[in-house]
């Protein structure tokens, strides 16, 4: 399986403390060099910036298509974390990328990429039996709570995904 990551949801994971979902879920992760860059770049994230750089899990691959980033970036305005994410999805043939934000994730799934994003790597753990109900709600009101932007209406998918899986 092709799993494409951009830097969002690994920021989001790392946060969480919680990298290890994805080695978990997809063995292997491919980031592309911008995104890499992005994760290691900011002096003030030494710790981060060392685990990025020492996971096993996480596979750097370069972009072959600089027109398709180009375009991206200048054309629909995407940063380059994201646009070399979603080249390299496209040019890959990515089984899945993931992705938080919302003019990436518009811009994949008009390209018919597969995706997902942090709360969708939580609830698959978490149906795989991975997190626990208390470990996906405890997340879930933490990414609520905290400076990353989860709406009302997600924050109830959730809950209600949880519910339901615990009445069946």
């Amino acid at each position: 399986m092709i799993v494409i990551a951009d830097t969002t949801p690994l920021i989001t994971l790392m946060k969480l403390q919680r990298l290890d979902l994805l080695e978990k879920l997809f063995s292997n992760v491919i980031i592309p060099n911008a995104v890499y860059e992005e994760l290691i770049s900011n002096s003030t994230y030494l710790t981060e910036a060392q685990i990025i750089a020492h996971c096993p899990f996480l596979k750097r691959l370069e972009v072959s298509d600089r027109q398709s980033i180009k375009i991206l970036r200048e054309v629909v305005g995407l940063d380059a974390g994201e646009s070399e994410a979603i080249a390299l999805a496209e040019e890959k043939n990515a089984d899945l990328l993931i992705i938080d934000e919302r003019k990436g994730r518009r811009v994949a799934k008009q390209m018919e990429l597969k995706i997902i994003g942090t709360i969708g790597i939580l609830l698959q753990a978490f149906d795989c039996g991975i997190l626990s109900t208390i470990e996906i709600l405890s997340y879930a009101k933490n990414l609520k709570e905290s400076s990353i932007r989860i709406s009302d209406t997600l924050f109830e998918l959730i809950l209600d995904h949880v519910r339901k899986t615990n009445a069946v």
